[in-house]
């Protein structure tokens, strides 16, 4: 029974201290007070729970003074979507408030009111280019710089104030001119982790060079110029002035070892303008021969000087970017300021053939024969019977041991060699057969230049003059014959080819 009783007891006593706990346990948290935080929401979604705003709003000053400082303006917008709301709470679960700054700045950026410029390319494929400005100023100053890159300060002052020179005789001017490219503008806030251009000279680099970052530098010589250096990296004087701040004019003096950027251009934009163009143009003269068959082939005598024709042309030119496209179109029809004038000159075709011994010279004239060797030639035997027997052909010297020998007509190579169809005592010899059934022979020759079967040419090289086979001294033994030489065929005069 006492047993019992002491079970009965035990059981009160901790039952008791249980309900004393948890009576004091309420009260406790009966009669505390709620904290003050914020609840920190961007885009509606919530980030963090901070218990100081002024810490937080420290920071944003902080990164909006500086952000000021750099592009010196007097506005700089928190991330969009930021919201705090205060609340009562008793979660003690609090984010440190640079963590939530952190997260602010990294799924939102701050913005400045600003220009944002969308520049479409015609070309197909090509993606928009986005470019942002402070202001519009800067931009147009941009596209000046652009424009008189190309064209040069002046000419874009006279375009624009409607004061080209007016076109005396002759002279140029700018008709048209625009981008290909489809620009537009508009005011936006610009996040500040874009690129934004606050200066006109960094923008038109942009525009005249892309995204070309190479930079490739010439290191200046003695006698270089500002001009000099711009042509001989395929750039003009403006483009080279752009790639160097340092650089003010193209008389700017350089130093002998200074460093010049000359990276190439390659444009964002298209400009295209067409100029209006009238110029006087040189028309050569021509050389005109006049065959004279009364006169020997020694005769040649200008009768009359060539004098180049000036043609007036007016023509219109389109360039993109400096450089002419193809295709300039001529307007109307050339004016004659000075008719062309061709040079005459009468040459004769008469071969003078006299006795032996006769000198003459030879001026090819184009004539079906040519002659088979240079000239000044001597004739030292002709075509007929001498000491009892027939000379078929005609003995041709005074151009030399090795000098060259030339086929008289087109033709294919009937043999080359030594002997053959003409014997031994020819020697070295080329015999041609013609399409009009003639047969010519050149022997004696030094070196053979062609082989049987190969087709030549009229006045083309085939041997050298010599002395191989039966003769007495250098010279050209040149025959023709209406057939195979010594195998039916028939000599004939070589005079008759020029009669």
């Amino acid at each position: 029974m006492n047993k019992t009783k002491g079970y009965i007891l035990s059981f009160l006593v901790t039952a008791l201290i249980a309900v004393l706990m948890g009576f004091s346990f309420i009260t406790e948290e009966s009669y505390s007070k709620p904290i003050s935080i914020y609840q920190v929401y961007l885009d509606g979604e919530k980030i963090g729970l901070i218990d100081s705003k002024e810490e937080l709003y420290s920071l944003i000053n902080k990164e909006q003074v500086e952000i000021k400082d750099e592009y010196q303006v007097d506005q700089v917008y928190p991330p969009k979507g930021f919201k705090l709301i205060k609340k009562n709470t008793y979660d003690n679960k609090i984010t440190t408030v640079e963590k939530v700054y952190e997260e602010i700045k990294e799924q939102k950026e701050f913005t400045i009111k600003g220009y944002t410029i969308t520049i479409k390319s015609d070309l197909e494929g090509a993606e928009p280019i986005y470019l942002y400005v402070l202001d519009q100023e800067t931009f147009k100053e941009a596209l000046t710089n652009v424009i008189t890159t190309f064209i040069g300060e002046e000419r874009y002052e006279q375009y624009m104030n409607n004061e080209q020179p007016e076109i005396i005789d002759t002279g140029y001017i700018i008709e048209k001119m625009y981008f290909k490219d489809k620009m537009s503008i508009k005011e936006s806030y610009i996040s500040v982790d874009e690129k934004i251009y606050t200066d006109a000279t960094d923008l038109t680099k942009y525009l005249l060079f892309g995204e070309n970052t190479s930079v490739k530098e010439y290191i200046v010589k003695q006698g270089d110029t500002i001009e000099s250096i711009a042509t001989a990296n395929q750039l003009n004087v403006g483009e080279l002035l752009i790639a160097n701040d340092n650089i003010d004019t193209e008389d700017a003096l350089l130093a002998i070892g200074q460093k010049i950027n000359v990276a190439l251009i390659d444009p964002v934009l298209s400009l295209v303008y067409e100029e209006y163009v009238v110029s006087d143009e040189e028309q050569q003269y021509e050389k005109v021969i006049q065959k004279d068959s009364t006169k020997y082939n020694n005769y040649k005598k200008v009768t009359q000087k060539g004098v180049n024709g000036i043609n007036r042309i007016t023509k219109r030119v389109q360039f993109t970017n400096g450089e002419q496209n193809q295709g300039a179109v001529q307007i109307g029809t050339p004016q004659i300021i000075r008719a062309v004038q061709d040079e005459i000159t009468v040459v004769g075709t008469k071969i003078r053939f006299t006795g032996n011994g006769q000198v003459g010279s030879y001026v090819d004239t184009g004539d079906a024969w040519a002659w088979p060797t240079n000239s000044p030639y001597t004739i030292t035997s002709h075509y007929g019977y001498r000491w009892g027997t027939l000379h078929d052909g005609m003995d041709i010297s005074g151009t030399g041991y090795g000098s060259p020998i030339y086929a008289v007509l087109d033709g294919e190579v009937y043999q080359s060699q030594w002997g053959g169809v003409v014997g031994n005592s020819a020697g070295y010899n080329v015999v041609i057969k013609h399409a009009n059934g003639y047969y010519t022979v050149y022997a004696h020759c030094s070196k053979l230049y062609v082989k049987k079967g190969q087709k030549v040419t009229r006045r083309q090289k085939i041997a050298a003059m010599g002395a191989s086979g039966t003769v007495t001294g250098t010279h050209l033994h040149f025959g023709v014959f209406t057939g195979v030489p010594y195998n039916g065929g028939k000599s004939i005069d070589p005079r008759k080819l020029w009669s």
